[in-house]
């Protein structure tokens, strides 16, 4: 992969979670231990946020715009 959007270099995908509130997941997953990016991006798509899952793998949340 010429990306480091997956994560580590060996991750070829990622799974993307729709989710109803963005902040207050992100919250709760640093509060049970685990990495979260502080960065939250912004777009006409909506919310993005990332955390990495306990195998390593980086998981993409995102929270629709609003309708």
């Amino acid at each position: 992969m010429g990306t480091e959007y997956f994560g580590a270099r060996a991750q070829g995908f990622m799974i993307n979670f729709r989710v109803d509130e963005l902040e207050p997941l992100l919250a709760h997953l640093r509060g049970i231990g685990a990495t979260a990016d502080e960065k939250v991006e912004e777009s006409e798509f909506g919310r993005f946020g990332w955390f990495v899952d306990p195998d390593g793998r980086r998981v993409e949340l995102w929270q629709p715009p609003p309708t």
